[in-house]
């Protein structure tokens, strides 16, 4: 049975690489910057909001269980 996609659906093989992670949050962060600094005060606020919930699922997400479900090629 598949699981249901999900926006915040982080606890996928391709986010098991540690760097996609970091990737992932530094493109949400710096555009929220970079927002902020070209005076888009709602853009800012919704790139970095959903940097901190992205950065928090992610913390949160049990990796060991996410590799043990990967598919052997």
């Amino acid at each position: 049975m598949s699981k249901k996609f999900s926006f915040f659906d982080f606890d996928t093989p391709f986010f098991y690489p540690v760097w996609r992670r970091f990737a992932v949050l530094f493109v949400l962060f710096a555009w929220g910057l970079f927002e902020l600094y070209m005076g888009a005060t709602t853009w800012a606020v919704i790139f970095i909001g959903l940097g901190i919930v992205a950065g928090w699922k992610m913390y949160n997400i049990d990796w060991s269980t996410v590799k043990s479900d990967e598919p052997e090629a």
